[in-house]
């Protein structure tokens, strides 16, 4: 744009509660948020605002629901080389790299076992969070782990209980974990031991506040019956004095979309789990990918929004039965989640063949190319898929 005086800003908009972004010649900046709107020149002041920015945790829902949550980009957007200028007191998110409100983008991470069984589908608050995980679980089930941060969600669930390598992860972030009980392991020596040692923060339901943050819900049969909100659950880390914000702990490298011309027409991706076919079909209009279970486009209660990933990290990972089992549980599932082992990264139609790396109990896992160098993520909600060699991956 050269000498031209149009001046670059972001037009972001909190859609099923997650911030969306693109560049955009303005001058004026429009935010949505919780439901109001706030104005700022291109000079970054505020010239009307009809809602406080953010005044509550969970800020109320779009009143008219849209299946695609991307705002498709300019055909012809100038190329960004460094950062998308972001408003006076918005940072990027911690987890996920998107812009937010500070006080949001850097709050402590709150991460929620989610059940995987047929019956307890469709999942709420999957939409929301910064950062998903799917792995193994008992016999020949999976579970998924949510971890929340700048994103809230009316509704997440249905909680259940924790295994040892989801602790494991939920380290990484020094996160308050929520989750229903667990197997002993994880309840008797890995969530103490990361309590004592500031690494973890415990919300068992089964243990210690039940009521503070979930209830159980009448429309669906226990235990798949359990549920709670990002606003309870930060309510509830507040009154057990856990952090409020996060600890500065090293990020994952995060970039900018690319230029429309030079993301691919498709991509299709599956992962066989025991479970349901997981899919992932890419849109290079949105430059996000529509999440798939077991071949229908996945919806979220929550907010009556499809499901969407930017980018999809699949983990090949070894998984063994714990020999510790205890009685009653002779199938108790790990996984190997520290060293590193080969991983696919699909982001923006592409497909990456990398290692993945972690190097104890507690460090972030780290994604890296062929030449060793880390394979930065496209900013947005990450979805994280541990396998094991057995799984099938295709991709189209």
């Amino acid at each position: 744009m050269g000498g031209s005086n149009v001046v670059n800003v972001m037009k972001r908009f909190w859609v099923g509660h997650r911030i969306l972004m693109i560049a955009l010649p303005a001058v004026v900046i429009v935010i949505v948020l919780a439901g109001g709107l706030l104005l700022v020149s291109a000079s970054g002041r505020t010239v009307q605002a009809s809602a406080t920015l953010i005044s509550a945790m969970m800020p109320t829902p779009s009143p008219t629901p849209s299946p695609t949550p991307f705002i498709t980009p300019s055909p012809t957007p100038t190329p960004n080389l460094g950062p998308t200028p972001i408003p006076s007191g918005w940072a990027y998110s911690d987890l996920d790299g998107v812009p937010a409100p500070a006080n949001l983008a850097h709050r402590e991470p709150i991460a929620v076992m989610i059940d995987d069984q047929v019956i307890a589908r469709p999942q709420s608050g999957v939409s929301s969070a910064s950062i998903v995980y799917q792995a193994p679980a008992d016999g020949n089930q999976d579970r998924y782990m949510l971890v929340f941060q700048e994103g809230t969600a009316q509704s997440v669930g249905p909680v259940r209980s924790v295994r040892t390598y989801y602790v494991v992860w939920a380290e990484e972030y020094k996160a308050v974990l929520g989750h229903f009980g667990g197997d002993s392991i994880s309840l008797k020596k890995l969530i103490p031991a990361a309590t004592r040692a500031k690494t973890l923060y415990n919300m068992d339901a089964l243990r210690f506040h039940q009521d503070c943050p979930y209830h159980r819900i009448k429309t669906r049969p226990a235990p798949h019956n359990a549920y709670t909100n990002t606003k309870v659950l930060y309510e509830c880390a507040a009154y057990l004095k856990y952090p409020t914000m996060y600890q500065n702990l090293p990020d994952r490298a995060f970039r900018d979309d690319s230029p429309p011309a030079s993301r691919p027409t498709s991509q299709t991706i599956t992962i066989a789990y025991p479970t349901g076919t997981i899919g992932y079909k890419f849109s290079p209009g949105t430059d996000s990918y529509l999440r798939l279970v077991s071949g229908k486009p996945e919806l979220d209660p929550a907010n009556n929004l499809y499901v969407y990933a930017r980018s999809i990290v699949v983990m090949y990972q070894v998984k063994t039965i714990s020999a510790n089992a205890e009685a009653g549980h002779p199938g108790r599932p790990d996984i190997a989640t520290t060293g590193s082992g080969k991983c696919l990264i699909f982001q923006e139609g592409k497909e990456i063949v990398g290692t993945w790396k972690k190097k104890n109990a507690t460090a972030l896992t780290r994604f890296y190319d062929a030449s060793g160098k880390e394979i930065p993520l496209v900013r947005g909600e990450i979805f994280i898929q541990s396998i094991q060699k057995s799984y099938a991956v295709t991709v189209q």
